[in-house]
C-alpha cells in the first residue's frame, strides 16, 4: 500500500498590528481606541474645577475639568451649548454630563459634555443675571416703563398651556369675581426647549388679533429647570413690546423669572393675576350706584350755585343798567342843553328874526337886496311875507380897527 501523500500545512495569518508586516495606521488605531472608549463607557457625570475655558468663533466651547491629581479635556459643541444656561467662569466647580471620547485627529482623550451645571445655582444665576444686566441697559425694567392696568377689562388674553393648572386657576377666580368678563386663551408649550419659541409665538398672536384689553402670561409651580423658559431674553423683550398691559404670573411668590421683572405687572401666582385683572361685579355695580347719587348730587349743587350766580348777576346787571341810563340821560341833558343854546330858535325867542329870499338863501347884508324885493321872514313861533321898502346900511363900529 501507498502511503498517503501529506498534505502542505496552511500559513497562519497575524492579526492587525501584530507584526511589522500587519502593522495598522495611526488613524485605524485612534479610531479603534475611540470605539471602544465610547462603547465601554456609558454617559457619566463627572465633578470638577473648570479651567482655561475657551469659546471658538464657531460656538464651541473648550476648556479642562481638573481636580487635585488629575485634569479632563472638555468640549461642549455648539449644539450642546443651548442646554447649558451660560458659560461657566474660571475657576468655578461644575458637574458635567458627557461621554469618554478620543479625539480621533491627534489620539487625545477628551470628555464630550452635553449639559452642565455649577454646583448650587451658579450657572444659573449667571445667565439670570447677564440677562437682566442686557435689558436693564435697554430701560426695559425702568418701572416708568411700564402701564396701568384697564379698570374694567371685558376681554382678557391667558397665555399657557391648554391642560395646565394655571389655566384652570385663571377660570376659576374670574368665574368666581366677574362673568361679565371673557377669557381667551391662546396656547402655548410652558416649558421644555421649545416653549421660548412658542411662547413668543403666542405673544406675536396676540398682537396680531388686537382684541385684548389685558394679557396673562405664566404657569404654575415646577422646578427651575420648567420655569426657565420664562427667562429667556427674547421672550422677555416679546413681553415689553407687547402692545396691551401685561400680567405676568410664573410659578409661586419665591419664583422671580425675567418676564415678571419686564411684565406691567408681577402676580405672585396665576390665581392673584387674575384677581387682580378682574373686578368683581358686585364692587363695580355698588361703585356706581355710588358714583349715580354723587353725580346726582353734584349735579343738582351745580344747579343751585348756576342759579345764584345767575340770579347775582341779573341784580348786578340791573344796577349797572340803571346806572348807564342815569349817566346817559345826564350825557343827553346837557347836550340837549347846549343843542338848544346854538340853536337859532334859541336866538328867534330873543327877538331875532330870519329873512330869505325866495329862492331860499338866508339874507346876511343889506347889500344882497334892493328896494321892492319880497323877502320871507322866519320868526320865533311863525313866518310872514314882506317886501323891501327901503334899504339903509348901517356902518359896523368894528370897521377900520386892526
Amino acid at each position: 500500500m501507498m502511503a498517503p501523500e501529506r498534505l502542505p500545512e496552511p500559513e497562519l495569518q497575524a492579526a492587525p498590528g501584530e507584526s511589522p508586516a500587519a502593522a495598522i495606521s495611526v488613524a485605524t488605531l485612534t479610531r479603534t481606541v475611540k470605539d471602544v472608549l465610547e462603547g465601554a463607557f456609558p454617559p457619566l457625570w463627572v465633578r470638577g474645577e473648570v479651567s482655561d475655558f475657551k469659546q471658538h468663533r464657531n460656538g464651541h466651547w473648550y476648556f479642562s475639568l481638573r481636580d487635585e491629581e488629575a485634569s479632563l479635556r472638555c468640549v461642549v459643541w455648539s449644539r450642546d451649548t443651548r442646554r447649558i444656561p451660560a458659560p461657566p467662569d474660571e475657576g468655578m466647580t461644575v458637574v458635567a454630563l458627557g461621554q469618554v471620547s478620543l479625539y480621533a485627529a491627534r489620539g487625545d482623550l477628551q470628555f464630550t459634555v452635553k449639559t452642565m451645571d455649577a454646583v448650587g445655582d451658579g450657572l444659573w444665576r449667571k445667565a439670570f443675571e447677564l440677562t437682566r444686566a442686557r435689558l436693564e441697559r435697554d430701560g426695559l425694567l425702568d418701572p416708568a416703563r411700564k402701564r396701568a392696568l384697564p379698570f374694567f377689562p371685558r376681554r382678557i388674553a391667558v397665555i399657557t398651556s391648554a391642560d395646565g393648572a394655571a389655566l384652570h386657576d385663571i377660570i376659576a377666580v374670574t368665574r368666581r369675581r366677574n362673568r361679565l368678563v371673557e377669557l381667551v386663551l391662546i396656547p402655548a408649550a410652558v416649558q421644555g426647549e421649545g416653549a421660548p419659541a412658542s411662547l413668543c409665538a403666542a405673544l406675536d398672536r396676540l398682537a396680531s388679533w388686537g382684541g385684548a384689553d389685558l394679557a396673562i402670561i405664566g404657569r404654575g409651580g415646577g422646578s427651575r429647570e420648567d420655569l426657565w423658559a420664562f427667562n429667556d431674553e427674547q421672550l422677555a423683550r416679546k413681553v415689553a413690546s407687547c402692545p396691551i398691559p401685561i400680567i405676568a404670573a410664573v410659578g409661586h411668590e419665591v419664583d422671580i423669572s425675567i418676564c415678571d421683572l419686564v411684565a406691567d405687572w408681577r402676580a405672585p401666582t396665576p390665581s392673584v393675576a387674575a384677581e387682580h385683572a378682574v373686578p368683581v361685579l358686585a364692587d363695580l355695580q355698588r361703585t356706581v350706584a355710588t358714583l349715580g347719587r354723587q353725580l346726582q348730587g353734584g349735579a343738582a349743587d351745580a344747579i343751585r350755585g348756576g342759579r345764584r350766580r345767575l340770579e347775582q348777576a341779573a341784580r348786578q346787571g340791573g344796577q349797572g343798567a340803571r346806572r348807564l341810563v342815569e349817566r346817559r340821560r345826564l350825557q343827553l341833558g346837557r347836550l340837549s342843553g347846549q343843542l338848544h343854546a346854538l340853536s337859532p330858535l334859541a336866538t328867534m325867542a330873543r327877538g331875532y328874526v330870519v329873512a330869505t329870499s325866495p329862492a331860499g338863501r338866508v339874507v346876511t347884508s343889506v347889500s344882497a337886496i334892493a328896494p321892492g324885493d319880497p323877502l320871507h321872514l322866519r320868526l320865533r313861533d311863525g313866518a310872514a311875507e314882506t317886501r323891501v321898502e327901503t334899504v339903509r346900511r348901517i356902518e359896523d363900529p368894528t370897521d377900520g380897527q386892526g
